[in-house]
């Protein structure tokens, strides 16, 4: 029994040692931009979850986030190796620990001591006065807050992590963030239309959906909403001649132009593309087929909104449960198979280019004589 004993602390000693050797606190850091956003979205997502089942004005984008951050660790794992922090008790480690408390700090400070509220009293004097749902769209201004302060941390978080050079490795998860807390952020305080460069796109995304919608035997119907209020926006009528009474209508703005689509794709192929040997003249091509398929997407996105529209009527919970958050599953599908796409387009021209090569010189390789006796 007693040898047993030994036996087992024998064991315990040598893998304490062990760790001790190969503990590096660079090990759990490259961990610590995830883990520092966990509590505060688990609090978010128990007094809000219906808001992570909503891409359009909701919180679905974190996930999203937290994702694109995981995919750069596992594609950056050597570079973030080479961080080296050589105490466990620094001022940098300190400042590190306090500030992966912030998020969670700030949702508690937000959501029950009544910042939330501040915030939306102070955006609602911005936002026109005769707007009928002017206290809805500034009642979703924390929202987009949130995203912003939540950008912030992340890279101040980066910063004492990983040091200027850590910047440049999650750029893209940084900007992904802080282009969607702006985007909501104009969506809500200057809803509609009231943004004009931002509507350039969305004549043209109308027509296109227009045209689908013809192709497939209905009849479209394309007029221009020009208010004070509203800005100037396509109103897009589709009904079926079969049935009249199936008819849907929308006026179209530029959130339904596929802004979000094109961001996450941008996002996404520029991370993808970061971290390959691809020639950039390729890239450069590459990157645009991927964005005219995602425009394309985002129209066909558009037409099944409108079948929706006219089968169950709008509002209906399937139409909208369709515009909030289904329809960027075809969007989002597409942008997670581009990247496999291209790495098999690549492996093949690879093969085929191996083969021509192997082919050329097995052609003008040169017969063997056989020397006389």
């Amino acid at each position: 029994m007693l040898s047993v004993m030994q036996t087992i602390k024998k064991m315990m000693l040598d893998a304490l040692q062990a760790l001790k050797r190969n503990f590096s606190l660079n090990t759990l850091i490259e961990f610590l931009p995830i883990l520092s956003f966990v509590p505060p979205l688990l609090i978010l997502y128990s007094l809000y979850p219906w808001s992570f089942e909503q891409t359009y004005h909701g919180r679905t984008f974190f996930l999203f986030f937290l994702w694109l951050v995981s995919l750069e660790i596992i594609l950056s794992w050597e570079i973030l190796q080479k961080n080296k922090v050589n105490k466990l008790v620094s001022i940098r480690t300190v400042s590190l620990i306090l500030t992966l408390l912030l998020p969670t700090i700030y949702v508690i400070v937000a959501n029950y001591f009544g910042l939330n509220q501040i915030i939306k009293n102070l955006a609602e004097p911005i936002i026109n006065p005769e707007d009928p749902f002017r206290e809805h769209h500034a009642s979703l201004v924390p929202l987009s807050i949130e995203y912003l302060i939540f950008a912030a941390f992340f890279c101040l978080i980066i910063l004492l992590a990983y040091g200027t050079n850590g910047l440049m490795n999650f750029s893209i998860p940084m900007l992904f963030l802080t282009l969607i807390g702006v985007l909501f952020m104009i969506d809500n305080l200057y809803p509609y239309g009231e943004i004009t460069p931002l509507q350039i796109p969305v004549p043209a995304t109308a027509a296109l959906a227009a045209s689908v919608l013809n192709l497939m035997g209905y009849q479209t119907s394309i007029s221009t909403i020009t208010s004070p209020l509203y800005g100037s926006m396509p109103r897009l009528v589709a009904w079926d001649p079969k049935n009249p009474l199936r008819i849907a209508v929308f006026g179209i703005a530029w959130p339904c132009a596929g802004v979000e689509s094109l961001l996450i794709y941008t996002v996404t192929i520029l991370l993808f593309l970061k971290k390959t040997a691809i020639p950039w003249k390729h890239r450069i091509v590459y990157f645009a087929i991927g964005a005219v398929v995602t425009y394309f997407i985002n129209i066909l996105r558009i037409v099944t909104l409108y079948l929706l529209a006219m089968d169950y009527g709008y509002p209906s919970p399937q139409a909208q449960r369709f515009h909030d958050y289904y329809g960027m599953l075809y969007s989002i599908t597409w942008i997670i198979s581009y990247p496999l796409i291209i790495m098999g387009s690549q492996a093949l021209w690879r093969k085929i280019k191996n083969w021509k090569t192997s082919m050329k010189e097995g052609v003008n390789l040169p017969t063997q004589t056989k020397l006389p006796k």
